[in-house]
């Protein structure tokens, strides 16, 4: 019995990358937001403590990661298009869309630094790991960027608003951390 063969130039690898970039986006968003929660000590209600948003932030950053990995997957194997595997992480010299494409590899080069500075957060000082931690801003806005520059659904109705969306609800948690550090400061 054989296995049945996948057309490598077919809809399926492109309807996955297409699936998997607004999803990423999305998810990428809800982790950027739960960090500003847990940075400000602030979870998403009165009564939900604290572990409970850290722990989702990072469940979340780690499911978005399986998704990250099947989404330069099936844009590397997909034919239609000329990715080569190391356009995933060098942010110069592809082919298809070079800019928008660079976007993405800054993106999840900044997204692997984190990642590694998370796993080794016990053996490296908190003033680093959070310096570090800090690209994770960076990351997400590249990130945006290469999904209006590459996304084929970000000119849509429905893409437009999904980005929309997702930066909305980053500029106000990234305003409302810095008026309660402002607030902190003045209690002082």
């Amino acid at each position: 019995m054989s296995l049945p063969s996948i057309d490598l130039s077919g809809p399926l690898l492109w309807f996955a990358n297409r699936g998997t970039g607004i999803v990423l986006l999305v998810l990428y968003t809800a982790v950027v937001l739960l960090g500003i929660l847990s940075a400000t000590g602030r979870g998403p209600g009165r009564f939900v403590p604290r572990f409970v948003t850290q722990g989702l932030h990072r469940n979340l950053a780690l499911l978005a990661t399986v998704l990250l990995a099947a989404h330069v997957t099936t844009a590397v194997v997909d034919t239609y298009v000329d990715i080569r595997w190391f356009d995933a992480f060098l942010p110069v010299g592809g082919l298809y869309r070079p800019l928008y494409l660079g976007m993405g590899a800054l993106s999840l080069d900044l997204l692997l630094a984190i990642g590694v500075s998370s796993l080794l957060r016990s053996r490296i000082s908190e003033r680093v790991w959070r310096r570090i931690h800090l690209l994770a801003y960076v990351s997400w806005g590249v990130a945006v960027i290469h999904t209006l520059g590459i996304g084929t659904d970000a000119g849509s109705p429905w893409g437009r608003w999904t980005v929309l969306s997702c930066v909305a609800a980053v500029v106000v948690a990234v305003a409302g951390r810095a008026v309660a550090r402002r607030v902190q400061v003045v209690r002082s």
